[in-house]
């Protein structure tokens, strides 16, 4: 009971990580903004909004 609990706590995270991320990008694009990351190695990337 408890596996099949905490597998669906996560698969709701990672589903709204996936909403936060879309959303991001729309705002990002619509006002024409960077999207700032960072790499494995901890190196910021900038995106531009045309990039996205």
């Amino acid at each position: 009971m408890k596996r099949e609990n905490k597998k669906e706590i996560r698969e709701k995270i990672l589903k709204g990580l996936e909403m936060y991320q879309e959303k991001l990008i729309k705002t990002k694009k619509a006002r024409n903004l960077e999207l700032v990351v960072s790499d494995e190695n901890g190196k910021v990337i900038r995106i531009p909004a045309h990039k996205l």
